[in-house]
């Protein structure tokens, strides 16, 4: 199993093209099965010039790319420039099983449906993984996310929606030799490879822990037995100056994804934005479905905590001996967060100095938290391969 990848910043989409493949062809010695291509809006004007060239002269077995408003290749991050990133891998008895979903009906019969699922995206008992890229406008993501958690429960699904486009019809994607413009783009890999993710959701908890004892729908009313909003003035009160400032960039509440523990880390928390308060009934309402029972704690987000929380994640995936990966960014990332380029590129590349890795900046990034696949916002999402482990 080896990957491979490369990085072109040059303004030409041909030019561009020419110097990916030559920078992947030369130690390509066995043969490329898969290619994953990511591009900036840059490009799109002669996407499917790109596109011609990476198939006819990588000359894969499956290829899948789409673009975005930055990319990510070769320990680098491109932003607001013109940007090209490939990662292309040599798997063995590796089955790949590109996709396309557009369409409402197709949509529709996917989700009600468990064998026409299986089928479209050539799900198995030895599918280890699904990549996917979705136009956001025309692509109802959270309805395959529950299909797919429902037909095959603990398969991750990892990838991003395209963010190059700021109205429906003017994203690009890709699947194998075609260039689209809505649906979801995906590939399912299967066999005798491993699979490893890593999900930093960028955020520190502060307070303690609570147990939701009052709910509906997406609103928390009662929090161990008091007004929910209560609750977070405690926790606000108890809370040094700086943290205190850092409510002003919006208030966080992970809920926990397994119960059964006396402790809760970083990882166990899956993090929504509060989204509303009532102040005559001291509510509080999310991004997200709760219930009474569930244990949630209050975050908050800022460029160190989002540096924290990635590096600590990194350490302990990086024991893994990956061959190569993805890295699926959030828009609001990158220097909007950091204030430099980089970031999460250059933590992984500190992390896994020999691992090629390519992706792009989402207008949403999907991974698995606790065994279960969501959309997110401002996170991190890696996903490893590596060849199986000897038995």
């Amino acid at each position: 199993m080896q990957f491979f990848s490369a990085l072109s910043e040059n303004h030409d989409a041909d030019d561009a093209a020419r110097e990916v493949i030559e920078t992947i062809n030369a130690p390509a010695a066995f043969g490329i099965d898969v290619v994953f291509v990511f591009f900036t809006g840059d490009h799109r004007e002669r996407a499917n010039e790109i596109l011609e060239r990476l198939w006819l002269e990588l000359d894969p077995q499956a290829l899948i790319g789409c673009a975005g408003e930055g990319i990510i290749g070769a320990g680098r991050e491109v932003e607001r420039t013109p940007g090209l990133a490939v990662v292309a891998a040599h798997l063995p008895n590796v089955r790949l099983h590109p996709f396309h979903i557009a369409g409402q009906s197709a949509w529709h019969e996917l989700i009600e449906d468990e064998d026409v699922l299986k089928e479209k995206l050539g799900l198995g008992p030895e599918t280890r993984a699904v990549i996917a890229m979705g136009d956001p406008f025309t692509s109802p993501i959270d309805a395959l996310i529950g299909a797919l958690d429902t037909t095959m429960p603990g398969l991750p699904l990892i990838g991003g929606l395209a963010s190059a486009a700021r109205r429906p019809g003017d994203n690009v994607l890709f699947r194998n030799d075609q260039m689209l413009s809505t649906g979801t783009v995906g590939i399912s890999l299967s066999g005798p490879i491993d699979v490893q993710t890593v999900v930093s959701q960028g955020c520190r908890p502060i307070g303690q822990p609570m147990v939701i004892t009052k709910a509906r729908e997406n609103v928390i009313q009662q929090l161990g037995g008091k007004p929910a909003l209560g609750k977070l003035q405690e926790v606000v009160n108890e809370l040094p100056p700086r943290d205190r400032a850092l409510l002003e960039n919006g208030l966080l509440i992970g809920r926990v994804m397994t119960e059964y523990r006396e402790t809760f880390t970083r990882g166990d928390f899956l993090v929504r934005n509060v989204v509303g308060v009532g102040q005559n009934d001291g509510a509080i309402a999310l991004a997200d479905m709760v219930r009474v029972g569930q244990t949630v704690q209050f975050h908050v987000r800022d460029a160190e905590s989002a540096t924290e929380d990635l590096t600590l994640l990194l350490e302990q995936s990086s024991q893994t001996k990956a061959a190569g990966g993805l890295l699926f960014s959030c828009n609001g990332r990158g220097s909007r967060l950091f204030g430099h380029s980089d970031h999460d590129s250059s933590a992984v590349a500190t992390a896994m100095p020999r691992t090629p890795i390519a992706g792009f900046f989402a207008a949403g990034e999907l991974g698995p938290v606790g065994g279960k696949n969501f959309l997110h916002g401002h996170t991190a999402s890696l996903v490893l391969f590596s060849p199986p482990a000897s038995k």
